[in-house]
């Protein structure tokens, strides 16, 4: 019995290691993001590199972390709940791994406009909007797993469509400005992608969200409406 019990203290530390490194590398992909819109806005080439090549290590976090998820599930045959909890872990990771990705590429589009000549720069006021809409959701979602907190993860699915709207609305703005000066073609086709990378990071963040409900209820709430998810959440 007291075996039994010593066993079953050693997986809930093994979980809790777990979850503890998914959020740190949560705050590592949480800055990447950070740092690259503050490169982009500032020019700092620096700052671009510093995001580029800290890449490395949200990829050697997620390896590490999806290597003790196998070693858990080898060893420990989670059930029910618990293999819930390390099937989001798995998800998530990938996620997030993604979610820099898009960091190291909105820095290296910095970098690109850095080197060209301002011609007539779109401003970067709506690109710093909707990054900050993104990095609250992805905020919002980490606390989410952190907490179970369902209500966190209905306020995320909501914002997508906020960074969703912020894209459409960029685009709009940066095709005016080609068609005004064919000379800034380049420039916002850059400028393009970086708003396609955020967009991409909230969709990511929506995604974690999905997986805590699943992990919490059990349901797979991927490609519901948002009014559906919503449903789910308060039932």
């Amino acid at each position: 019995m007291a075996n039994s019990e010593h066993t079953s203290k050693q997986f809930d530390a093994e979980l809790e290691a777990v979850r503890a490194r998914v959020l740190q590398m949560g705050g590592l992909v949480e800055s990447q993001i950070r740092l690259a819109i503050e490169s982009l806005i500032s020019g700092d080439v620096e700052l671009m590199n510093r995001v580029i090549d800290d890449d490395h290590r949200v990829n050697a976090m997620e390896v590490e972390i999806d290597e003790s998820c196998n070693h858990i599930l080898v060893r420990r045959q989670p059930a029910a709940g618990d293999l819930r909890m390390i099937m989001t872990v798995i998800k998530t990771i990938t996620d997030l791994e993604r979610i820099g990705d898009e960091a190291e590429k909105i820095a290296r589009m910095a970098k690109l406009l850095s080197q060209k000549e301002r011609l007539r720069h779109p401003r970067y006021h709506q690109i710093k909007h909707a990054s900050d809409i993104a990095l609250d959701m992805l905020r919002k979602s980490l606390d989410a797993f952190a907490r179970l907190d369902l209500g966190s993860a209905a306020q995320v699915v909501r914002q997508d469509e906020q960074v969703d709207e912020e894209f459409r609305s960029i685009m709009r703005y940066l095709i005016t400005f080609m068609m005004e000066d064919p000379r800034t073609i380049s420039t916002s086709l850059e400028i393009l992608f970086v708003a396609k990378a955020i967009e991409r990071i909230g969709d990511h963040a929506k995604n974690m969200c999905e997986y805590v409900v699943y992990m919490v209820k059990g349901r797979d709430v991927r490609h519901v409406s948002v009014e559906e998810f919503e449903r789910e959440v308060r039932e």
